[in-house]
């Protein structure tokens, strides 16, 4: 038995060294989760990034049905382009989808913990990089911390919220929708202290409808400043100066409870870390832009933390 389970590591290790083109190849690391790895060429042992999506079912190019934008698909090619490898995977929400097997009131936020967990631990056991960083974008910022503690040589957060989530909300609706922000902040409380919110606006059904109110009530457990704190691994805190989604304030959160922590606002770059020049038209026009790469200064700032 142990043989056969050398034999198959071996085979892994054997399969990620010959990935050499920017396609990469595609592996599946549980029932749950399928990915691409990407290996630069003539590298022994390169480091690896592990790419944690955001919210939202989010496959591993960054994509979803009616948003196209290959983010996360030109962060792992611009990091390959640098001598370092990534894997980078659907959410398990996909797989779901296309399996007809999805049941939204089942999910809950530390399914993507565990699955995290589990590609990290599968790189481990792989043994064929130098060392093992976990980054995560948006949501993935949080999923991605807590999955690097103990596990990971380093996390890297891009565009994470620095609060739980329904803080974070609340500040958004004070932005965007004031009139709903009161309700919003009453809500919120219902569920934390009586696990189900039944008073709210109709305007806020797509954050408080029955069937997804457990998986935000699993995802309030968590506090970013609290869990960032518990990556005793270099950390690197990024956003971008024209994020729409997660301000500038929330990454100054992050850092204000990891001090030791490098930490970067890059001007002009979005949420989905492209660079954007004009208004919020612009803005909301580049989640639909296939072909607009990501921001030059964003692997620079990555490549030379994983190097380092």
């Amino acid at each position: 038995m142990k043989l056969f389970a050398s034999l198959i590591l071996f085979v892994s290790v054997v399969s990620f060294s010959q990935t050499t083109s920017e396609k990469g190849k595609d592996i599946s690391v549980s029932k749950f989760i399928d990915g691409t790895i990407l290996v630069p060429p003539n590298t022994e042992n390169p480091p690896l990034v592990i790419i944690v999506a955001g919210s939202g079912p989010t496959d591993r190019n960054g994509n979803q049905q009616m948003m196209k934008n290959n983010s996360l698909k030109f962060l792992a090619q611009g990091l390959f382009n640098k001598g370092i490898a990534t894997f980078r995977y659907d959410k398990r929400i996909i797989k779901q989808l296309k399996d007809r097997t999805i049941n939204e009131e089942s999910i809950r936020f530390d399914d993507f913990i565990k699955d995290a967990i589990d590609v990290v631990e599968y790189f481990k056991r792989a043994n064929a990089f130098s060392k093992i960083y976990v980054l995560g974008h948006s949501q993935g910022s949080l999923v991605g911390m807590i999955a690097a503690q103990g596990r990971a040589d380093g996390f890297i957060s891009i565009a994470g919220a620095g609060q739980e989530i329904d803080d974070v909300i609340v500040d958004q609706l004070a932005m965007q929708a004031p009139g709903l922000k009161d309700n919003a902040r009453s809500a919120f409380d219902d569920m934390r202290v009586n696990g189900v919110a039944q008073n709210y606006s109709p305007g806020l059904a797509s954050i408080f409808r029955k069937q997804i109110q457990p998986f935000m009530l699993t995802w309030m457990q968590y506090d970013p400043q609290v869990e960032i704190v518990k990556v005793e691994a270099p950390v690197l805190i990024i956003n971008g100066e024209k994020d729409l989604q997660v301000q500038v304030s929330e990454a100054e959160k992050l850092k204000a409870a990891k001090e030791d922590a490098e930490y970067h606002i890059i001007p002009n770059m979005n949420h989905i870390m492209k660079e954007i020049v004009g208004n919020d038209i612009e803005n909301s026009k580049s989640y639909n832009e296939p072909n607009q790469p990501v921001v030059t200064e964003l692997i620079e700032i990555i490549s030379d933390f994983v190097l380092d």
